[in-house]
């Protein structure tokens, strides 16, 4: 699908995305202003209730690298601060926490892009099909860690 520019494919994978949160049924609040890397809020229902920031990002199937997150700026990695990305062309979801985006990820050493991280989570094939790689199947749908979260 063609889409009039990547800020609005990014925005309406983020509803997409709050879409299958909801789905999964998750209370899900929506952010007015994303200047802290907060696309959305979960609330989960423990006896005090428990709230996880989350940022959203998308890559269509059109990208050059449909499964290559890159440039990416961390504020504050924190326990309660988690990932959900997508790629339209694996049509896959990858849940991961702040904390673990900067370990397993590549931090960027130089250019104009130095310290930020860079996640590859799919490969494209020679036939053009796009393939979640396996080293990351341990955050693929894996959103039972919101869930799992403990203080």
């Amino acid at each position: 699908m063609a889409y009039r520019n990547t800020a609005s494919f990014g925005k309406r994978q983020e509803y997409i995305a709050v879409a299958e949160l909801l789905r999964r049924d998750f209370d899900v609040y929506m952010t007015l202003v994303d200047d802290q890397g907060i696309d959305c809020i979960i609330r989960l229902d423990r006896p005090s209730p428990v709230y996880l920031d989350i940022q959203i990002k998308a890559r269509s199937a059109e990208a050059k690298n449909p499964g290559t997150f890159a440039a990416m700026t961390i504020q504050n990695p924190r326990p309660n601060y988690f990932f959900i990305f997508y790629s339209e062309g694996a049509d896959t979801y990858w849940v991961m926490p702040s904390r673990d985006v900067l370990e397993k990820g590549n931090i960027n050493k130089a250019g104009v892009n130095a310290g930020k991280c860079r996640i590859v989570f799919t490969n494209t094939l020679k036939d053009g099909t796009v393939k979640p790689r396996p080293k990351w199947g341990e955050y693929q749908d894996a959103f039972h860690l919101l869930n799992e979260y403990q203080e």
